[in-house]
Order: structure tokens, then C-alpha cells, then sequence
């Protein structure tokens, strides 16, 4: 070996050792130029190609080291390679190819005690989550950890844990789904796990699937963990994009929405490095809702487009767009398509507020009513089947409650909207979610208003006023301001806009039976609104209700 060669490789793999993957790979590969590389060297190459994203390099590598442990009898070794070169190739959408070099990993590894029957596992759990079998995914997924425990590999058992936590989160087991998700990451935090690889996937796997079932703070917590990791590897390529993305959600959620959308920009430019589509149409749809938000709506239009090329369900960002753009039939086309080919309950509980907002926007009631019932069921079921009292529970809590109190508001119930607004309003505040609590104290606003509460009503639409102008929110800023000059005083006795129609309809000679019909609502429900009427305005009988009505003009 020459001196120039083995300054090389000394440079390579110290440069390996501090994670500076582009100039290790970069020396290795003057150092292979020189000279084949030894298997050690070889496989450092091929994971340093892997990290900067040269797919097709880090493929070409291992498959030299398979020939090259098969060569010295090593099959094992050899199944391992093999088994990486199927695991890469699935990812990158060539499954004829991986399906050959997963199909001789099991031959090297078929009637041998060792690890690589493990990770041969891990395409199997993978399958039957895509299949929507969750049982089957967590069987395998248990005795792939075991057999890792078994070899005292822990980047298998911690992988193996982390694809578990993941099928019991979709299979509705909350707190146990969670649990496996948080030792996984442990691993992946403190050093255990040999493999940046793996690192990552098992960062991706707990982020998503903490986002999945709405457990907000663990993914901001783990979003953090992923950021230091990532920039603590400058040169890393394969998962930054995702990280960029994971934290621009988080960004966003926390209301740093100018840096979220800086994050969305350098994710885009990041994730097609590593060939990450979905990283990339991730990022877009993220934009989207930032510009949406900010009253962008060209922009919001471009960066959904381009969220539904690369293959991202554009929704329900887009139907609350084209509800902005005073689309509304359009909106709820939309959503109704998606909410129907949409069987799972957590996806719905994604789109469900957007259809309770939209629906009441169109003065669908009934919709609104149906929608909001589903969504309440969807948070019943969630906190039974998962037995948790946690984050997850209180957040799809919350968003029924604020589907409900939005519901009350329109049907002009303002003391029980009081109720479920706060409520959610609560949770928000507590999750610093600046944005969604600043929604919330506009309709609260509305909701004091509706009760003759105009110093409450004041208060709260300055609070959101102040949140909204700091985010950059114009169409909430004009929203709240157009909610304050509106004239209290054109309200009597501080009746709400739904008393005020039933007043006018009872002034017109109708009879509780007739205005239920005429507003589709329960004859129940018009008794409580005529009692409401009758005590706000001090009178006890329909002729002086009628006598009012005329008195100040409402007829």
C-alpha cells in the first residue's frame, strides 16, 4: 500500500468516525481508486454513499461486498449485504430487483441460527402493515425483536421495537404503541445503536407515528431529538429532508410560522438529494397550509399543486383554500370525496373539522351536525380502545369540542358553545399552540357576544388580534377586526342570531311545530329557544314576544 493510499484510508475512516460522511466517502473513494479496498473499508464506502444520498453508488458497493463475503465463504455476512441492497432498492420503488436480492438473502440465512434471520423479518413486518394487518405485523415484529435480544444486536431489536410500536398504534393500542416507540428512540438517543441508518429510521418511524395519533408532544420532543442529530452531521443527506419537514410542523404548531416556512423551502431542495418524494410532497403541503394561513392564496395554490403531483392527498388544506377563495361547493366536493375513501379513524379525524368549518360556512346543518357526531365518536373510541388519559386523548378531545361549540354557535346556543370552546381552548394553551388558541378566543368572542358579554367579547377578540398579527394571519387579523366594529347594539337584550329568527318567525303567527320544520331543527330545541327568547326580553306570553319583535323592528 502506498503512503498516499493509506493516508487516504486513515483520513476515510477517521473522517467515518466524526460522521463527516461526504469526505469520508470522498477520501474512500480515492483510497479505492488507488487500491481495492479491504471488506471493512469497503462497507464504511458504501454507508458513506448511503448518508449523502448516492443511492445507486451505495448499491453498486454492497453488492461488491456481497461477492466478496460469499468469495471467503462468509454467507452469512453475505446475506447481511444482500439483505441492505433489498431494503434500499424497496424504498427507492425497484421491487423486481429487490425482491431477487431479498430472495437470496434467505436463501444464504434459510436453516442458520443468526441475526440476519431478524432483519430478514423486517421486510415482512413492512408488507403486513401495508396490508392493513396489523395482528400479523406485531407477531413478526416480536420475534424479530427477539431474535435480536437474543444476538445482542440492539440496532435490530430497537428497529424491531420501533415497527411494533408502530402496528400497535395502528391497530388502536395507544399506550402500548407509545411505549415501544419511546424505548426505541432511547435507543436511538443514547448512543446503543450502531447504525446512523437505522438511527434515522427509527427517529422517522416515532415521529410519524406520534404525529399519526395526534401525541403532539412527544413529537415535538422527538422532532428536537432529530434536528441536534442532524446537525450534528452537516454532510448528512438521507433524512434531513424529513427532519426539515417534521420540524417545520412543529415550527408551525409553536406559531414560528416565518422560520416553518423557511423549513418547508430547505426541505424541498433537500429531499430530491435523497430521492425522497414523499419528504419533498410533504413539504409542499406544509407551505400550503403556512401561505393559507397568511392570506398567500397563489402561492397556498402552487404549493398544493405541487403536493398532489408528488403524490400527497392535498386535503384538507385545499378545501379550506377553496372555501377562502368563496368556493364552497367546490370545498365540499372535495371533502366529501376524500372523507369517503378515507376508512380509517384517525385519517377522518384529519379531515372532519375541516368539514364541520365548510359545511356550516354553507349553512348545511344537518352535515355539520353529522360531522361533528363522527368526530366526537372517533374521540370516544380513540380513549376507550387506548385506555389513555394523555396528550392523544385530550387533543382529538379538543377538536370535537371545538366542532361541537361551533356547532352550538351556529345554532344559536351560545352558553353551551361557551362550554365547549373553553374546553378546547384549554388544551391548545397548554400545548402552546398559539394559532389554534387564538381560533378558539374568536369564537368565544362570539359567543360572549351572542350573550351580552361585550367587555368579555372585547377582551377576546384583542387576545386573538394580537396572536394573529404577530403569525402574519391577515384573513384572521380582518376577521376579528370586522367581529369588533360590528354594532352590539343592533342585538336586543343581547338574543342570539338564531333567537332573533325564531322571534321573527313566532311574530309571524308560527307555531313552535312550523318554525322547527322550517329550520329543520327538533320542536324540542324551538321550546328552549322561545323560553330563552321570553326571559331575555321579560315578557311571558307569545303576544308580547310578537309585541316586542315589532316594537324594535325585527319584523
Amino acid at each position: 500500500m502506498t503512503p498516499a493510499v493509506s493516508s487516504d484510508l486513515d483520513r476515510g475512516r477517521a473522517h467515518f468516525r466524526d460522521r463527516a460522511w461526504d469526505d469520508a466517502y470522498q477520501t474512500l473513494a480515492r483510497a479505492d481508486a488507488a487500491e481495492l479496498l479491504a471488506i471493512d473499508d469497503l462497507e464504511r464506502f458504501a454507508w458513506a454513499a448511503a448518508l449523502t444520498g448516492r443511492d445507486a453508488e451505495f448499491v453498486r458497493l454492497l453488492e461488491r461486498s456481497y461477492q466478496t463475503h460469499l468469495g471467503c465463504g462468509r454467507e452469512t455476512a453475505a446475506a447481511r449485504s444482500a439483505f441492505w441492497i433489498c431494503f434500499r432498492l424497496f424504498a427507492l420503488g425497484e421491487a423486481g430487483r429487490a425482491g431477487g436480492w431479498l430472495a437470496r438473502s434467505q436463501r444464504l440465512a434459510e436453516g442458520r441460527d443468526c441475526v440476519e434471520r431478524g432483519y430478514l423479518l423486517l421486510p415482512v413486518v413492512h408488507r403486513h402493515l401495508a396490508e392493513a394487518d396489523h395482528a400479523a405485523a406485531i407477531a413478526v415484529a416480536i420475534e424479530a425483536v427477539a431474535i435480536g435480544d437474543r444476538f445482542g444486536d440492539a440496532d435490530l431489536s430497537a428497529f424491531a421495537r420501533g415497527l411494533q410500536g408502530r402496528a400497535l398504534l395502528r391497530q388502536g393500542q395507544i399506550d402500548a404503541g407509545l411505549a415501544l416507540l419511546d424505548e426505541a428512540m432511547v435507543a436511538a438517543t443514547s448512543g446503543e445503536i450502531s447504525s446512523p441508518l437505522i438511527v434515522g429510521l427509527i427517529y422517522c418511524t416515532a415521529i410519524a407515528g406520534c404525529q399519526r395519533v395526534f401525541a403532539l408532544g412527544r413529537a415535538r420532543e422527538w422532532t428536537s431529538a432529530l434536528a441536534a442529530w442532524c446537525d450534528g452531521q452537516p454532510q448528512l443527506v438521507t433524512f434531513t429532508g424529513t427532519c426539515l419537514v417534521h420540524r417545520a410542523e412543529i415550527l408551525q404548531l409553536g406559531g414560528a410560522w416565518r422560520d416553518a416556512i423557511e423549513e418547508t423551502h430547505r426541505a424541498s431542495q433537500r429531499a430530491p438529494l435523497a430521492r425522497d418524494l414523499s419528504g419533498e410532497a410533504e413539504a409542499a403541503y406544509q407551505r400550503g397550509e403556512l401561505h393559507r394561513l397568511q392570506g398567500a392564496l397563489i402561492q397556498a395554490e402552487e404549493a398544493y399543486q405541487r403536493a398532489g403531483k408528488l403524490g400527497r392527498e392535498p386535503q384538507p388544506g385545499l378545501a379550506l383554500l377553496r372555501l377562502a377563495q368563496g368556493r364552497r361547493a367546490d370545498a365540499a366536493g372535495a371533502l366529501r370525496r376524500v372523507l369517503g375513501a378515507t376508512p380509517d379513524d384517525l385519517g377522518q379525524a384529519r379531515l372532519l373539522p375541516a368539514q364541520v368549518e365548510i359545511q356550516l360556512a354553507l349553512g348545511a346543518r344537518d352535515e355539520a351536525r353529522a360531522a361533528c357526531a363522527a368526530l366526537e365518536a372517533i374521540a370516544a373510541r380513540f380513549a376507550a380502545a387506548s385506555g389513555s388519559s394523555g396528550e392523544s386523548a385530550a387533543i382529538l378531545g379538543a377538536l370535537a369540542a371545538e366542532a361541537r361549540g361551533s356547532l352550538h354557535l351556529a345554532e344559536g346556543e351560545p352558553q353551551a358553545a361557551l362550554r365547549s370552546l373553553r374546553r378546547a381552548f384549554q388544551v391548545w394553551q397548554e400545548m402552546t399552540a398559539p394559532y389554534l388558541a387564538a381560533r378558539l378566543r374568536v369564537r368565544v368572542a362570539e359567543a360572549c357576544r351572542a350573550l351580552g358579554d361585550h367587555d368579555g367579547c372585547r377582551l377576546e377578540l384583542g387576545f386573538a388580534r394580537e396572536v394573529f398579527l404577530s403569525l402574519g394571519a391577515a384573513p384572521d387579523v380582518a376577521r376579528a377586526d370586522a367581529l369588533a366594529q360590528a354594532k352590539a347594539a343592533g342585538v336586543p337584550a343581547g338574543l342570539t342570531p338564531r333567537e332573533l329568527e325564531v322571534l321573527r318567525l313566532l311574530a309571524s303567527g308560527r307555531t313552535n311545530k312550523a318554525i322547527a320544520k322550517q329550520l329543520f331543527l327538533s320542536e324540542k330545541t324551538i321550546d328552549r329557544h322561545v323560553s330563552n327568547i321570553f326571559t331575555k326580553i321579560n315578557v311571558a306570553s307569545r303576544a308580547a314576544a310578537t309585541a316586542f319583535a315589532f316594537q324594535h323592528q325585527l319584523v
